[in-house]
């Protein structure tokens, strides 16, 4: 394989990563002679485990947890995506130099519009969480010009700093910005329900009252597993008119990398379909 191009996911943990198996599947569909395999990168160092994979000929890394706000301080140049995120997902060796892109916002719009069908444009959009998730996914959400997006989270601040960190990108925009803690929601319905947290992963029980979603809205979880998360079982016994995971999110996140380091843009339904049934 020395004369394939070498890709790498870099994370702790890392090996339930499914970027290789999606990174395959692009290449192979494209023609790309590629090779990408994951990193298990101690944690505090993940600077030295980058520039020897770049100076070693490596042309392009994924990043996971925990290492994204890393990822965007390694690097030399940054996308305004990045930028806004103070965080990256994907980095490019350009001859030494190191681009930071994050992808996670174009991934979930692409799933959320193009995928499910869902216009943002003139919607409401609750999204629980104010992490780094809440972080990348939320300037390209306000871009699409919904009419409102509202961000809670259990420490009212950290959501009220993220909404006032777009304020200056969206001015002028006819959105109506808000935020609060988990129980600042009163009486308000919403189009599209955004869980950002990682906790219905750990089983946890979603904190908000099924009186949240609108009549035909989206429940949209950025996590995803084998088995149905907190979440999507919270938004089944709601009676959400739509339910997703983010596996499609995975995918196209995935794809916009792929095109930012080989200039071809993947099909990616199949890749989808071949993830569910694995």
């Amino acid at each position: 394989m020395a004369d394939r191009d070498q890709y790498v996911v870099i994370g702790n943990p890392i090996e339930h990563s499914k970027s290789p198996q999606i990174h395959s599947m692009f290449a192979e569909q494209t023609g790309e002679a590629i090779e990408y395999k994951k990193i298990l990168c101690p944690l505090g160092d993940f600077s030295r485990v980058v520039r020897e994979f770049f100076a070693a000929g490596g042309l392009g890394a994924n990043v996971t947890v925990p290492f994204k706000l890393d990822a965007y301080a390694l690097a030399t140049t940054r996308s305004s995506r990045a930028e806004h995120a103070r965080a990256a997902n994907t980095l490019v060796n350009k001859g030494g130099l190191v681009l930071a892109e994050n992808t996670d916002g174009l991934g979930l719009v692409t799933d959320i519009v193009r995928n499910l069908g869902f216009p943002v444009v003139d919607k409401s959009i609750l999204i629980v969480g104010a992490g780094g998730a809440t972080r990348g996914v939320l300037l390209p959400l306000a871009e699409e010009r919904p009419k409102r997006i509202m961000v809670v989270n259990r420490t009212p601040d950290k959501a009220h700093e993220l909404i006032n960190s777009i304020k200056t990108e969206t001015k002028g925009f006819p959105i109506v910005l808000s935020s609060g803690g988990l129980h600042d929601i009163v009486e308000d319905e919403f189009d599209l329900v955004v869980n950002a947290t990682s906790s219905s992963l750990s089983g946890d029980a979603f904190p908000l009252s099924p009186s949240v979603l609108g009549r035909n809205a989206l429940a949209y979880d950025m996590m995803y597993g084998k088995d149905k998360t907190s979440f999507s079982r919270w938004a089944t016994a709601a009676k959400a008119y739509q339910i997703s995971d983010g596996l499609g999110m995975l995918v196209e996140q995935a794809a916009e990398s792929f095109f930012l380091w080989r200039g071809k843009r993947p099909e990616t339904r199949a890749v989808m379909q071949a993830l569910r049934t694995t």
